[in-house]
């Protein structure tokens, strides 16, 4: 079991989407073992958003990520990074193929409703960032048996 980060980003929230978002994500079968709301300061987005730090659209980032509350989850499962990344579907909503996250609910490339770790350094780096060890949690799910292979 791997785990991996999550973010509903503020334009999810603000279209009320967080729930449908979150419940997509449990269907799949992942495990929410951390979840909280925040408003991200611009030093946090700066250190989440750090390797774009270079890149021409990375003060648009901050202003976007930082302009409301975002839903942080810890989700874990097996192969749980790629199986968010093609719950999300791709970067560009118009790309994104129905049945995804941004495929279905998105329209736009900087409004595209969530992040996901896209590696196994970047969530561990990126769980870090967002959730204290106490606040991540270990249990056994009834259901678990019925996802996930023995």
């Amino acid at each position: 079991m791997n785990k991996t980060l999550a973010l509903v980003k503020p334009d999810g929230v603000q279209r009320g989407l967080s729930g449908e978002i979150i419940s997509r994500i449990e269907r799949k079968g992942l495990k929410i073992v951390g979840i909280k709301m925040i408003k991200m300061s611009n030093e946090l987005a700066s250190l989440h958003y750090a390797d774009h730090s270079a890149k021409p659209f990375f003060s648009n980032l901050i202003a976007f990520i930082t302009s409301g509350p975002i839903v942080a989850l810890a989700l874990e499962g097996p192969n749980s990074i790629q199986a968010l990344r093609n719950l999300m579907g791709s970067t560009n909503p118009i790309e994104s193929t129905p049945g995804s996250i941004r495929g279905d609910l998105g329209l736009s490339l900087g409004n595209n409703l969530i992040h996901g770790s896209d590696s196994e350094e970047s969530a561990e780096r990126e769980l870090n960032i967002f959730f204290n060890e106490n606040e991540l949690f270990e249990y056994e799910r009834n259901i678990d048996a019925w996802i996930i292979e023995s």
